[in-house]
């Protein structure tokens, strides 16, 4: 059991404190640290305002002179905080599995009915997005197997919505994953008028392109993809999903191949 020492200085001044707070806190702390005997405890029932007021003034000082304690308690505080949310995480994508890999209105890339499935959340000014496009085009045409399912998420501003209306408005058109990495490999600031210029590059009907791209239908497919997102906890570009495996920020092509063979483990 731990012993606490008894003391009898005065509560230092300046220490506000609602009545019951240090010891409430004191009792939070010991447990998260895996003090067993003190985390049994819970504010005492019966207990005079004086008698309270001791017990905080000798958990204070304890804590006071033994703050390795509070970091201990913190830092497995945090620790618990984030295995959580992992597990939210986790649950989340088990939840929306359905959504992410089969959706009928997200752009495919590859095979529609390869083994593996790659989900990619992008947005077309991001930096890191654009580094890894080159890996991840070459990796899935030399596999021949995947099915890399392109969620349009713009979150770098107005030109980033543009940008992505314009790619899911030409994938009406049947010219998606072209026009997608043309945007992804040449530079442009993401206008209306470099938006339209590359699509001339395909031949695509650029009025019907304009109206598809202010349709209803293409700005719900844009709010779905940010719910999901939220709801995996997705906050930045890119964020992929391979398989059923959550993986934030850009990666290497080593990397890619790993995760695929994985996927393509679980799925055997």
């Amino acid at each position: 059991m731990l012993s606490l020492p008894r003391i009898t200085s005065r509560r230092p001044h300046g220490w506000a404190r609602a009545p019951g707070f240090v010891l409430a806190l004191a009792v939070a702390l010991f447990a998260a640290a895996g003090q067993p005997a003190v985390a049994q405890q819970s504010l005492p029932g019966g207990f005079s305002a004086e008698q309270i007021e001791g017990l905080e003034q000798i958990i204070q000082q304890y804590l006071l002179e033994n703050p390795d304690v509070l970091v201990e308690a913190l830092n497995t505080y945090q620790q618990r905080q984030r295995l959580a949310e992992e597990d939210r995480k986790q649950q989340a994508l088990v939840e929306n599995l359905a959504e992410l890999r089969t959706d009928p209105n997200t752009p495919v890339i590859g095979n529609p009915d390869g083994d593996v499935v790659i989900v990619e959340f992008f947005d077309y000014r991001c930096g890191y997005c654009r580094r890894v496009v080159q890996d991840l085009r070459a990796l899935v045409e030399e596999d021949g197997n995947i099915r890399l399912a392109m969620k349009e998420f713009p979150i770098l501003g107005p030109a980033s919505t543009r940008a992505a209306r314009a790619a899911l408005a030409a994938d009406k058109q049947g010219q998606y994953e072209a026009y997608h990495f043309a945007l992804m490999t040449q530079p442009g600031d993401m206008s209306d008028p470099h938006l339209m210029q590359v699509a001339r590059q395909f031949g695509m009907d650029v009025e019907q392109l304009k109206a598809d791209m202010d349709s209803e239908e293409i700005s719900a497919l844009i709010q779905r993809n940010h719910a999901l997102a939220q709801s995996l906890g997705i906050g930045g570009t890119p964020a992929f999903v391979f398989g059923d495996t959550l993986v934030p920020g850009a990666i290497d092509a080593d990397t890619m191949r790993r995760l695929i063979a994985e996927a393509r483990a679980k799925a055997s």
